[in-house]
């Protein structure tokens, strides 16, 4: 059986985004299967919208399964790792501007009034996880960071590294590794699932 990779978007994110494309093609090139699910409502996304859409594309997860998560992508990977049974491993996950403590500069975005974009990133910030019953299903992980990141402050890096043991790698420049920024491939999250698989 091949080895599958899920990369989930993040906020108001869509599978064609940035180095979405990228990184599906040149995992496919060696040999991956690689689904880009669109995730429920991305404009407001919510906890009880997105781990039940991934607990049901994803389907049995063994240690074949891989997982790259983009910004809010990555807190829905951990949520569903949350909800595995006991006993189930996955191969790995590949966190990019992941985060769990704070966001900066939210409700900057024109599309989206402040108030509102509060409220959504209060209710991924502040409900509770078991960290212990996602990282059990977890060996292998790298939690990727941007120098200059505008969304995700360094006091994420610590959650990554102290409670799922990431293996933490910091890029320059590369802001919230958005298409929107110019970012349309990721080396680096490529060579990280490489290592992981």
């Amino acid at each position: 059986m091949a080895k599958r990779v899920f990369i989930i978007h993040g906020w108001d994110g869509y599978p064609e985004e940035g180095w979405f494309p990228w990184l599906k093609m040149e995992l496919e090139k060696s040999g991956f299967e690689v689904f880009v699910p669109q995730m429920p409502k991305p404009e407001e996304p919510r906890i009880y919208n997105w781990v039940p859409a991934l607990t049901q594309i994803v389907g049995q997860a063994d240690g074949e399964t891989y997982f790259v998560g983009h910004s809010m992508g990555c807190q829905t990977i951990v949520r569903y790792l949350e909800t595995l049974p006991t006993g189930v491993k996955i191969g790995g996950a590949v966190f990019v501007s992941g985060f769990f403590k704070e966001l900066t500069n939210i409700g900057d975005d024109e599309e989206i009034g402040e108030d509102e974009a509060l409220e959504v990133a209060d209710h991924w910030l502040k409900s509770p996880l078991d960290w212990d019953k996602a990282k059990s299903h977890l060996d292998k992980s790298v939690a990727i960071f941007s120098d200059n990141d505008p969304y995700v402050p360094t006091s994420n890096y610590d959650d990554f590294k102290d409670k799922l043991k990431s293996e933490i790698i910091i890029e320059h420049a590369k802001g919230h590794f958005s298409g929107s920024e110019g970012v349309t491939e990721l080396p680096v999250a490529l060579e990280s699932i490489f290592k992981l698989a």
